[in-house]
């Protein structure tokens, strides 16, 4: 399985009688998202190793001492 941000959500349409699921997966997530999450004090250590992880995957960890100065 992918790597989630989040859990899964169900939207579900009454005129047209349709559950939508939205996936969060970390890899559809634009980097600054990413790194804006990294910054912020109140996401939790298992969450920004998962960040740390992607970034390392996308090769932008050489720069991601100067993001997070930002």
């Amino acid at each position: 399985m992918p790597t989630k941000l989040k859990p899964s959500t169900k939207s579900y349409n009454r005129q047209t009688n349709q559950t939508t699921v939205k996936h969060y997966y970390i890899k559809t997530i634009a980097e600054s998202e990413l790194v804006a999450l990294y910054n912020n004090t109140r996401t939790k250590p298992k969450l920004k190793h998962k960040i740390l992880n992607e970034l390392n995957r996308r090769r932008v960890w050489a720069n991601i001492k100067t993001l997070i100065k930002l």
